[in-house]
């Protein structure tokens, strides 16, 4: 039986019309440093669509850059790594896109270091770069003793030990948040005075809705658009605008979000009730944001 991993919302040109051409890619960005025994920042590097990559060596040899992504379960590795580093394969699995179920190979990778942490002795699923927009992702089987902070002031992410971070570290709101399949999910949300479940994804820029919270609200379609999936398998979105988010104390105003009928929603046992993943576009308008995954909890500044 192949393995089966869901990549929540890794879409690569997500909000995007189908005929906009990616920019290039540039170069992955050096370590700025040890922050704290327990934390190290790295720079930020705007990746195409303005998602976040860091500096990453595969058994060594690097570094690549990879992309954080909350919204996928897997740690993912790119053909062209694959083939440059030598990595031996590891059978095939099941992996769930955004708009897609495809099986895909896998590549049994030993070691991967970011900063001074490290991952170690895991089955890769492979896919192609033009579908990543990154080398590679490092996904949530990474980052479950992490703490991932994105400080947009700054410009840098934080990659820290959770068990070392104890206070609010000077943020305003903290959200509590449950894990399923190793995602955080925010449950205290309204869309329009909607209950809604919210997951944090880093590794999409344009945040998206289920069909059935469109339904809730009845929300008025604005234009249609068409994202790519990590697979390559094109969606087709509706883009429309909402009056209102919340979560707890937290509230954003007139927000766009593309609506899709998502097979890695249904995935995580969510497609019959409202959900969205906020995606870059959303999160870049706070100074910080703090996923904790061992504490089960995110923060917003």
């Amino acid at each position: 039986m192949t393995a089966r991993f869901a990549f929540v919302a890794a879409l690569l040109a997500a909000s995007l019309p189908a005929t906009a051409e990616p920019p290039d890619t540039p170069p992955p960005s050096a370590a700025t440093g040890i922050v704290d025994p327990a934390a190290e920042t790295l720079a930020l590097e705007e990746e195409r669509y303005r998602r976040l990559t860091l500096p990453v060596r595969v058994e060594g040899t690097g570094p690549f850059a990879f992309m954080i992504d909350t919204g996928s379960q897997a740690t993912a590795i790119t053909r062209e790594i694959r083939d440059l580093v030598g990595l031996a394969p590891a059978g095939t699995a099941t992996l769930v896109g955004m708009a897609s179920r495809r099986e895909v190979e896998l590549a049994s990778v030993g070691r991967i270091d970011f900063g001074t942490n490290s991952y170690t002795n895991f089955a890769a699923p492979v896919l192609e770069r033009a579908n990543v927009g990154a080398d590679g992702i490092i996904g949530l089987d990474a980052l479950q003793d992490f703490r991932v902070l994105l400080d947009f002031r700054k410009q840098t992410i934080s990659v820290e030990d959770a068990r070392a971070k104890e206070t609010r570290g000077g943020f305003e709101i903290v959200v509590r948040a449950r894990s399923r399949l190793g995602q955080l999910l925010i449950t205290d949300a309204e869309v329009e005075g909607v209950r809604a479940t919210v997951i944090i994804d880093t590794g999409a820029q344009a945040s998206l809705g289920n069909l059935a919270l469109r339904e809730k609200i009845r929300a008025r379609r604005a234009q249609e658009v068409m994202t790519t999936d990590v697979n390559g398998v094109g969606i087709l979105g509706e883009i429309a605008v909402v009056r209102t988010l919340s979560i707890q104390g937290l509230s954003l105003t007139d927000v766009p979000l593309t609506f899709a009928d998502a097979p890695s929603f249904a995935e995580l046992g969510l497609e019959d009730q409202p959900v969205l993943s906020i995606g870059m576009q959303h999160l870049a308008l706070f100074d910080r944001v703090a996923i904790d995954f061992a504490r089960r909890r995110v923060a917003f500044d």
